[in-house]
């Protein structure tokens, strides 16, 4: 390159090195400029983000690389010409390759391109704005190391192989293409050999590190589910599940029940709190508001308020008194030990407010009681079959009306949220107490089922009273349009629920068992007074109600001015003041979950918990698939590079990194089964259609591979912008 040019298009940095600028695109290169200034101030500003952010992508990157490196080895030692080695997809943001003059580097070359007579000579078609050679000369190589701009997978390109086509015709005998078929089929197959074997060796180094994981113990039990109808109780142990013991953990009881076949029974030894053991059988079942089926069993929590986030930890102090780290020891007056203790005693208390004393630690280490308040309402409980209206929570055959805790969110209004718009007012909100819907005045919940079930992609319209800022009530009418969700199989608006207890309003009364008929009070009815005694809320109602246990109690009701009256109730000893569950709210106090570690003896051990890992993340994967197939799973529970990303993210911020290291271990287990299914483009399909044309003697035609290749591409391309669209979903709607 003469001086002169040099001047025009670079400059020259020792004898065999050559930096070729760009003559023109003076605005995209001013343009990369600025993205790389933005990009250097975000990162300084957001430092801990940006660190969080390189870990997740070297973690997921190292995954693509380990499954790729598998192909680049075996095809290199096969004698296989690889012409390319990619982390992640095309276009090219960084390639670098042995040039006869040095090492030769491109940056964006499909972004900056040369003009055909801007390149040099030898260099290729593909030739960048961006691109430079440095070092001495050595021995061209034949591969090109990249880096693609799309971080969500990577691929080795070898002479001959096309993956969204054919396999191209070459008489290169170091092609693809020209090397026997069960040689080239170990070459797809080593991708996934070594996804399995890195998942293994993940897990190993876990294990000698030691990690804590949810304990297989149970928390709290669905009434009516199948755990309850077999017998499980909260606190009680999971020790063996289908028959595999030793190192289970909570994830293992759910993953059983959700990749269940029908109708299939599931054996599980269950070790008592009383240290008896007990044989169960369990048929998995599709639980109340969960889009897959289940056994009824909850996660353990302990007595011990969870890490939050600065803002979170503020809320919470200022509604309750507490802070994470604090451990509740009393609740209004009575001793607890554990959390189902703690709900036992809550769910007894019909007190709109309870009182909790804790222990905290200040930051000398010292142990000191705090007092705290807890805010209490009565949820809608998780009753299967809640359809039916002697199954409605109640308060002595008194069912309170609904009052909306969450409504439908549509993108309309996200979208107002981002552009900080007013909130709309012709939609339900969180507070609002349901009066009407359709014809019927204070609806029950059975009766709310059975008239959106009645109106399927009908306009329903929903009357409520709505309690603005300053405490005045307003009633407005919202129409809503049910829809069916084919999950769950049942029609619905999409609202969460609960009982308004705040006002003593009577939306029906019911009969119970020990009442066989149904109390006298008219509908919309307000309970005024209980046994004489003036009552506001159905908190005063139980109260009053649980001091006369065994005994006649005059309710006295009124509608109106003109409309008022009393009836008398008998308050059975062996009945139930309330059917409903006590729960905290504003907010709901998040506490610790009862975990074990799970820590090897020593390295043999740690292998064969490993290698034990590894198989249940493969077995579970596959079923998984097979699951969707027959419609067990929906793929609505699908994740995509999204939400891996994102859940990725959230370990990596908030985890030590010995459970992100855990989660890789998951997805490259996971990764070894997607990419092994026998379906092209992925690898378990090409080696399908290698050893087809092994048994046939002969490749399948070059038309049939092309519609094949396609066909494949659209179904995993279609399959990727569907999980994409729920990933993002997710995160826009929780």
């Amino acid at each position: 390159m003469s001086d002169k040019s040099s001047a025009r298009h670079g400059f020259e940095a020792g004898e065999n090195t050559v930096i070729d600028l760009p003559p023109k695109n003076t605005s995209r290169v001013i343009l990369l400029i600025a993205v790389v200034i933005a990009a250097v101030i975000f990162i300084i500003r957001n430092i801990e983000a940006t660190k969080n952010v390189l870990l997740v992508l070297l973690g997921f990157g190292a995954v693509v690389l380990i499954h790729e490196f598998g192909h680049f080895v075996v095809a290199k030692l096969s004698g296989i010409k690889v012409e390319a080695f990619s982390i992640g997809f095309p276009p090219v943001l960084l390639g670098i390759k042995k040039a006869d003059r040095g090492w030769r580097v491109r940056i964006l070359p499909e972004l900056f391109r040369k003009e055909a007579k801007e390149r040099q000579e030898g260099v290729g078609d593909e030739e960048g704005l961006f691109s430079f050679t440095f070092g001495k000369k050595i021995l061209p190589g034949e591969t090109e190391y990249r880096i693609g701009l799309i971080p969500f997978g990577g691929f080795v390109k070898m002479l001959g192989q096309d993956d969204v086509g054919p396999a191209m015709e070459s008489k290169d005998p170091r092609s693809f293409a020209n090397k026997p078929a069960l040689l080239r089929a170990a070459v797809l197959a080593a991708g996934v050999t070594f996804n399995v074997i890195s998942a293994a060796v993940m897990f190993v180094v876990v294990f000698l590190v030691g990690i804590n994981l949810l304990a297989p113990v149970v928390g709290d039990v669905i009434s009516g589910s199948p755990a309850q109808r077999a017998g499980i109780r909260p606190d009680d142990e999971i020790i063996q599940i289908n028959g595999q013991a030793g190192w289970l953990d909570f994830s293992d009881i759910v993953m059983a029940a959700v990749l269940s076949g029908k109708g299939e029974e599931i054996p599980l030894k269950v070790r008592h709190a009383d240290g008896a053991v007990e044989e169960v059988k369990l048929t998995a079942e599709k639980l109340p508001g969960m889009p897959y089926r289940g056994f009824g069993v909850e996660r353990p929590f302990n007595l011990t308020v969870a890490k939050l986030a600065t803002e979170d930890a503020n809320l919470l102090k200022v509604a309750t008194g507490l802070m994470p780290g604090d451990r509740i020891k009393a609740v209004d007056g009575v001793d607890v030990n554990s959390n189902w203790q703690f709900e036992n005693v809550v769910q007894s208390t019909f007190e709109p407010n309870v009182v909790l004393l804790a222990e905290r630690k200040d930051q000398s280490g010292q142990t000191q009681l705090v007092e705290a308040k807890l805010k209490l309402r009565f949820p809608e409980p998780k009753i299967i079959g809640k359809e039916s209206e002697k199954d409605l929570s109640n308060i002595c055959g008194m069912v309170p009306r609904l009052r909306i805790v969450g409504a439908p969110r549509t993108f309309t209004d996200w979208l107002r949220g981002v552009l900080w718009l007013p909130d709309r007012e012709n939609r339900l909100k969180a507070g609002d107490i349901i009066v009407r819907l359709a014809d019927v005045n204070d609806p029950t919940y059975a009766e709310m089922r059975e008239i959106t079930t009645a109106y399927k992609a009908k306009d329903l319209p929903v009357t409520v009273i709505r309690t603005d800022a300053k405490g005045v009530q307003k009633r407005l009418t919202v129409i809503v349009v049910p829809k069916e969700d084919k999950d769950l199989k049942r029609v619905m608006i999409g609202l969460g629920v609960v009982l308004d207890v705040e006002q003593a309003i009577v939306a029906k009364t019911i009969a119970t068992p020990q009442n066989p008929e149904a109390s006298q009070i008219p509908r919309g009815a307000a309970i005024t007074a209980v046994d004489g005694v003036n009552v506001k809320s159905f908190f005063d109602v139980a109260r009053v109600l649980k001091k006369n246990v065994g005994q006649r109690v005059t309710i006295d009701w009124r509608i109106d001015a003109q409309n008022a009256g009393n009836t008398v109730i008998v308050v059975n000893k062996n009945e139930k003041i309330a059917d409903v569950q006590a729960v905290s709210v504003e907010p709901v106090v998040p506490f610790k979950q009862v975990e074990r570690l799970y820590k090897a003896d020593g390295p043999i051990d740690a292998m064969r918990m490993g290698y034990k890992r590894t198989k249940i993340f493969i077995i579970q994967s596959y079923l998984t698939v097979q699951r969707l197939i027959s419609g067990l799973v929906s793929p609505k529970e699908l994740m995509g590079p999204v939400g891996i990303l994102t859940v990725s993210y959230k370990i990596v911020a908030d985890q030590p990194l010995i459970y992100y290291v855990y989660f890789l271990g998951l997805i490259s287990a996971s990764l070894a089964v997607l990419n092994f299914l026998p379906m092209p483009p992925l690898d378990g399909g090409l080696t399908l259609l290698l050893l087809i044309e092994k048994i046939k003697g002969s490749a399948i035609s070059i038309r049939t591979q092309e519609i094949i290749a396609y066909v494949g591409w659209g179904l995993v391309g279609a399959l990727l912008l569907y999980v994409t669209f729920n990933d993002i979903a997710r995160l826009i709607f929780g």
